[in-house]
């Protein structure tokens, strides 16, 4: 009775933390859909909280139709998806070998990757190298210089240690390549780990705005994130407002703007899990039965 009372309270307190942490997640997202929707005295005499006073769609109708904020998100998705298909095919051909004991200076390379992890040459060296390299106002320079992560790096490696080496020695033996067991047998039974990893390369890649700052200043490469970035900083609201054919419209507050657009910018990325939410599934029950 007592082993079982701890266990209702364990179970119990774990459900308590999981809860606050997902209420503290959840409650400023409601609150930014809530400004969006909401009127424009609602929003300017503080009323709004969780739920739309006063329901006002004008914010979405002016983020959908600037063009220049529809060409951002086309090319964010386009970046995002090219990110993680070259991180993910450099991230696995690093790490193959990498699990092979019989690479010479096999420990070398590991140490100088786990020193990456905790030292870099800073952001003035590598924004010299990218312009050296001819790579400014180019795709490339929002691709090159973070195609792999070595801590993604480090945990694809530990994954790949963890299957059988029999499978592999049975594939050799049935005349295989390196190459072909490594697409015949690994990467099969390593979707899972993939599919996360891939996953945290492009959300890195849609959230992030500061390598575009040093590297971009042709406004067509211009990601979401910037976007958004400086309609929140320098307050760039008049960019929307203005657009041809609405100068007489309906006025709208730069909070709900700025909140629609923020809305605009999430919802692409959120709608990404749902598809590899089996294959995280898939993760967390690999190996725990044996048979």
């Amino acid at each position: 009775m007592n082993e079982r009372t701890a266990n209702r309270v364990f179970d119990t307190v774990n459900i308590v933390l999981l809860a606050l942490a997902v209420v503290v997640c959840i409650l400023p997202f409601l609150h930014i859909i809530a400004v969006s929707l909401s009127s424009n005295l609602a929003i300017t005499s503080g009323k709004v909280t969780l739920f739309p006073v006063g329901f006002n769609w004008d914010a979405y109708g002016k983020v959908f139709s600037d063009m220049t904020m529809i060409r951002s998100l086309g090319f964010t998705v386009f970046l995002t998806a090219l990110c993680a298909a070259l991180c993910m095919a450099m991230t696995i051909v690093a790490a193959y070998p990498l699990t092979k004991s019989q690479l010479k200076g096999r420990k070398l390379f590991m140490i100088l990757i786990v020193i990456t992890m905790f030292f870099t040459g800073g952001i003035i060296p590598e924004y010299i190298l990218v312009r050296d390299l001819n790579l400014l106002n180019t795709v490339w320079a929002l691709v090159l210089p973070g195609l792999i992560s070595p801590f993604y790096l480090i945990i694809l490696i530990s994954f790949f240690n963890g299957i059988p080496q029999s499978l592999e020695e049975a594939a050799e033996i049935d005349g295989s390549s390196h190459f072909g067991t490594l697409m015949r047998i690994i990467l099969p039974l390593s979707l899972p780990v993939m599919a996360t990893l891939c996953l945290f390369y492009a959300v890195g890649r849609w959230n992030g705005f500061q390598d575009t700052l040093m590297y971009i200043s042709k406004p067509e490469l211009y990601p979401i994130q910037l976007k958004l970035y400086q309609m929140i900083q320098n307050n760039m609201v008049s960019e929307l407002s203005s657009l041809e054919g609405n100068s007489g419209g309906p006025k709208i507050t730069p909070e709900s703007l700025k909140s629609a657009s923020v809305i605009f910018a999430t919802v692409p990325i959120l709608l990404v899990y749902p598809w590899l939410q089996r294959y995280f599934v898939s993760g967390v029950m690999l190996g725990a039965v044996k048979g």
